[in-house]
């Protein structure tokens, strides 16, 4: 499924009406270039499982954890991760216990330890400033 956004908004809309799918145990990995829109996507799947408070980046956090009205959420930032000891020294294997939704911003840097069940989407820049193409694949 493909859709294209205009602006930081439709992304966020898209990423609402992704959320409607999502359930406990679901893994989101999310791929796209610096300032692609991985987190305005992340803020509009936590506002559609019915998030209403402030949703930001966890570059420095590394995770931030959620509680929704539909589901518990984690949302990982792994720009940071280079190697495998460091990613599994912050318990990343705890999350994926069937317990939450994950959403995994630069999950490409983790790929080797992605569950093989998983959507994936895919956010590139477009021909305008603002546009954004984004791809929702099932796992891969």
């Amino acid at each position: 499924m493909e859709f294209v956004s205009q602006s930081p908004e439709e992304t966020e809309a898209i990423g609402a009406r992704f959320a409607e799918a999502l359930r406990p145990g679901d893994v989101v990995a999310l791929e796209g270039d610096l300032g692609a829109g991985k987190t305005a996507f992340v803020r509009g799947v936590l506002r559609g499982l019915g998030y209403a408070g402030r949703v930001t980046s966890p570059t420095f956090a590394i995770a931030n954890e959620y509680e929704t009205s539909r589901a518990a959420v984690v949302h990982c930032d792994m720009y940071r991760i280079l190697d495998e000891s460091a990613l599994y020294e912050l318990g990343f294997g705890e999350y994926l216990d069937g317990r939450r939704v994950v959403l995994i911003e630069w999950s490409e840097n983790i790929r080797y330890a992605l569950p093989e069940t998983r959507k994936t989407v895919r956010i590139v820049y477009g021909e305008a400033p603002d546009e954004r193409k984004i791809e929702m694949v099932e796992a891969e």
